[in-house]
């Protein structure tokens, strides 16, 4: 049986403000690939920082790895839990990609005769320079050096606040192929984001959230089937995956997206001839 790595069990939170949260409850397990979805201002970031311990609720706990959040540190949570920024501005602090990625090592629980092979292992990964200064980077640079600087610590929960925000479609599968190696090799992801196609291409299991309340956990294909429970947090399915499911409703469950590209190839040559 798969570990629990993240627990929320009715969990709220509120600002001056209001409610921002209302009775959330869900479980992340070893090994899950899971997006977070949600009209902006449903409470998305609100929830990413009470998963990893910058926000500690109101109501309900929140256990990372077991812990509850409200019992220790956020740096000792910090240890199992990664941490990606929409903003990657708000992560650099040093002069060099290098320099970046050793002080994010520094308070890790990696033990300091690791670092060095860490650090190179991300310049690698991400084919960084790592003299170069963070700040005269490009914006999607900046965010794979705060993505490298998170993954060298190989946190058990990554959980990555619009990662692909502003990104061309070959910085963005750059970012989604390396964090989905990431999950491969057993790390929990947790991703906010509007990119439909993303969750099509990557997710596996997807949570809902609309005006601070989850209104859907399921597989991806199920959420992407039920347009009521996307039209009710003001979210459209992916094209393709859309287009696949409706021609599965005309020729049968069994149409699957493969079929379905197949098909689009079969008359795109017909056309042609």
């Amino acid at each position: 049986m798969a570990d629990s790595l993240l627990k929320l069990d009715g969990v709220s939170f509120a600002y001056r403000g209001g409610d921002a949260l209302q009775d959330i409850s869900f479980e992340i397990q070893t090994g899950e690939f899971v997006a977070l979805l949600g009209e902006n201002g449903a409470g998305k970031s609100t929830l990413a920082r009470i998963c990893n311990g910058l926000l500690k609720p109101t109501g309900g706990v929140v256990t990372v790895g077991g812990k509850d959040t409200r019992r220790v540190k956020t740096s000792e949570i910090a240890r199992d839990v990664g941490f990606l920024f929409q903003n990657p501005d708000r992560m650099l602090c040093q002069n060099t990609v290098r320099g970046e990625l050793m002080f994010g090592l520094e308070f890790s629980s990696v033990p300091p005769e690791q670092h060095a092979a860490r650090c190179d292992e991300m310049l690698s990964v991400f084919s960084l320079d790592g003299e170069r200064d963070p700040f005269g980077m490009s914006r999607s640079e900046r965010q794979q050096v705060a993505l490298a600087s998170v993954l060298a610590r190989r946190p058990k929960l990554l959980i990555l606040d619009e990662p692909t925000t502003g990104l061309d479609y070959r910085e963005c599968m750059t970012i989604m192929d390396i964090v989905s190696r990431q999950n491969a090799e057993g790390a929990a992801l947790l991703m906010i984001t509007h990119d439909m196609e993303i969750v099509a291409d990557f997710a596996r299991r997807v949570l809902v959230l609309s005006r601070g309340k989850l209104i859907g956990d399921g597989d991806m294909r199920g959420v992407m089937r039920d347009r009521a429970l996307l039209s009710s947090a003001s979210l459209l399915p992916a094209q393709i995956p859309d287009l696949a499911m409706r021609l599965g409703g005309a020729f049968g469950e069994a149409f699957t997206i493969t079929d379905m590209v197949k098909t689009v190839a079969t008359l795109k040559e017909e056309v042609r001839v």
